[in-house]
């Protein structure tokens, strides 16, 4: 690698040019990625894409009139002080948070990158070319820092809220409805057949926490979000696991309580208000009539708690 200081002015203008048709194609890729769901962010990138494109022939004009027309291959990689870039492509399927900090890290190193270009160049065409393109990337990165704050249109919000359900409610009310309702029967039938709290306790610990790692798994590994548009995997498994350890040891901490009954009879308003929880976010997110939800998931949390105290009595 190449120190910036050690790049010549023809080095420096063939890195720039580099750099432009990089940030060009980078743009395009952004907004081919939110296309389904912010077209009208989409459209901000592809005019970004645009002044890029305005930019590299600029510099490419000025360096055929200074070195003529070969310009050697030099980029990003290839110099010291350059930060690093994840392929667009690896990134599937793109918020618009992310494009968003992404463009506005571009913009603010390629304005350091022309400032300092500017200061060493000794040529009065390109330093002057240098300055401008610095002011213009400056306000290139203005533009990306308000892309995430614009106001949607009613179609991308409706996307957004898709995305947001698909990707968060879902795998947490998954998790949530399998850690309050499957760790009801080991919990309950360790309390009525030890009558001890901190017997309990363990147990409801131990099937929590190993429902939440079950749950994360599964949910990861269901599919890589890439078709379905449910997100990054992992982030998913994340969501639903912790949803499904939070559920099952919500009932489990009044077992801190020493006493059996008093714990017992904590654990039971617990779990009514998980279930309750629950169903309001069917109602909220699924469209489910919230007396339908309530029905369901209080018909399989009883059918569940009394299978645990059947098992605990015999």
């Amino acid at each position: 690698m190449r120190t910036f200081d050690s790049l010549t002015e023809q080095e420096i203008l063939a890195l720039a040019i580099s750099l432009e048709e990089e940030d060009a194609r980078i743009y395009q890729d952004f907004a081919a990625g939110i296309e389904s769901n912010y077209p009208l962010q989409a459209e901000k990138f592809r005019d970004m894409r645009q002044d890029e494109d305005r930019h590299r022939h600029r510099l490419l004009e000025l360096y055929k009139a200074r070195f003529g027309d070969h310009v050697p291959l030099i980029r990003r990689q290839d110099v010291r002080g350059f930060v690093d870039r994840k392929p667009v492509w690896l990134v599937r399927p793109l918020g618009l948070k992310t494009v968003q900090k992404t463009a506005e890290s571009m913009e603010v190193e390629t304005c350091r990158f022309y400032e300092a270009a500017a200061r060493r160049s000794t040529d009065a065409g390109i330093r002057q070319l240098l300055g401008d393109l610095t002011e213009e990337e400056r306000s290139h990165a203005h533009t990306a820092e308000k892309i995430a704050s614009a106001k949607l249109s009613e179609d991308e919000k409706s996307r957004a809220n898709r995305l947001f359900v698909l990707q968060v409610v879902q795998p947490g009310l998954a998790g949530l409805m399998d850690g309050s309702v499957s760790t009801l029967a080991p919990l309950f039938a360790a309390a009525f057949a030890t009558h001890s709290s901190s017997e309990t306790f363990l147990v409801g610990i131990a099937a929590g926490v190993g429902a939440g790692i079950s749950m994360g798994f599964a949910e990861a590994l269901s599919d890589d979000g890439s078709l379905t548009g449910r997100g990054h995997p992992w982030a998913r498994g994340f969501v639903c696991g912790g949803m499904t350890a939070l559920g099952g040891l919500g009932h489990t901490l009044p077992y801190l309580i020493p006493n059996i009954k008093t714990a017992t009879s904590v654990a039971v308003a617990v779990v009514l208000v998980e279930l309750s929880v629950i169903s309001w976010i069917r109602h909220k997110f699924m469209d489910t009539p919230l007396v339908s939800a309530l029905l369901q998931v209080l018909l399989g949390g009883a059918l569940v708690f009394l299978a645990g105290i059947l098992i605990g009595k015999s």
